[in-house]
């Protein structure tokens, strides 16, 4: 079905829903943060819900805003999307519904056909994920000079942002640096409980592993708490000079655990809910196009030149 073109008048002070993943992630609430902000500024209005990492609570949560009646139906949708395929049906029924419609941290097919076919704007803001995962990439190339071996600790396998950080690594990571892979669920709790359930294996304790690197800060602290835990009393000095490396880099959280040394190293990856809400803000007010997808450039924290000085 096809969404009728047709004049569409959004108010000068928008209201707007941003669906999120969990709030059991410091990134995730930096998003609810970022976007809030954003919306003071701009004299909008936000509403943040969290799917609990859930796709089919996601849709739930998000369907019942498009379902309402006229005058309470916000005027867009920003969501970072829990499950790989994005939620394609909900997005036509918003587009359909008058409402526009943001995605975060992932570019789907659907979303030029929407572009195509309806009048409100529709476009993604995304992290540009593959480079997340070359400088990690780097950073390990970095810390490990004469090759070693890797603990890496991957999201969710069908998510685009997990898929291309592994991609991006693999580009940059050395042949010498061997590499062992566990996966998690983007939270400090699921990497903890992941990294406990491999240590308890008895040819896991015998591995040597020089370092840890996660796809996100969440993750790198549950890995790192799960051998603090586990590696007490006999293999303590086995596990002790491990290091670990994040992606996130929020002030609070990554940055600052990599200025108290817990990390080695992280990425900083900007907010990206605050920036879609500004160019939402934007079309919306001005009807300019936003480009269909938007790369958002992240950064070594500390930058790899400082990297080496610091681990040589």
């Amino acid at each position: 079905m096809a969404c009728f073109r047709r004049m569409i008048c959004f108010p000068v002070n928008p209201r707007v829903v941003v669906s999120l993943l969990t709030q059991d992630n410091d990134y995730q609430v930096e998003q609810a943060a970022s976007a809030e902000e954003a919306a003071r500024r701009l004299g909008a209005s936000v509403e943040i819900v969290y799917a609990d990492s859930d796709s089919i609570l996601q849709s739930q949560q998000i369907l019942k805003y498009v379902q309402s009646d006229e005058q309470s139906r916000p005027a867009a949708i920003i969501l970072e999307p829990v499950g790989g395929t994005g939620l394609p049906q909900v997005a036509r029924a918003a587009a359909e519904a008058g409402i526009a419609w943001v995605v975060l941290n992932r570019d789907f097919g659907y979303i030029r056909q929407l572009r195509e076919s309806c009048s409100v704007p529709v476009f993604s803001v995304c992290t540009d994920n593959q480079e997340v995962g070359r400088i990690q990439g780097r950073q390990l190339a970095t810390l490990l000079p004469q090759g070693g071996s890797a603990l890496y600790i991957q999201g969710p396998s069908e998510t685009d942002t997990a898929k291309l950080r592994t991609a991006g690594m693999l580009e940059t990571k050395p042949t010498s640096i061997e590499l062992r892979t566990i996966k998690a669920q983007w939270t400090e709790a699921s990497a903890f409980k992941a990294i406990t359930s491999w240590l308890q294996l008895s040819t896991s304790q015998r591995a040597h592993i020089d370092v840890v690197a996660a796809q996100n800060d969440a993750m790198a602290r549950g890995a790192r708490r799960a051998f603090e835990e586990f590696g007490a009393g006999p293999l303590t000095e086995h596990w002790s000079k491990i290091v670990f490396l994040g992606v996130d880099g929020v002030p609070k959280t990554g940055q600052a655990w990599v200025k108290q040394g817990a990390l080695a190293a992280t990425i900083i990856t900007p907010p990206l809910a605050g920036s879609g809400l500004e160019m939402l803000v934007s079309s919306l007010r001005t009807e300019k196009l936003q480009p269909e997808t938007t790369l958002i450039e992240p950064h070594s924290y500390p930058s790899i030149e400082v990297l080496k000085k610091k681990s040589s």
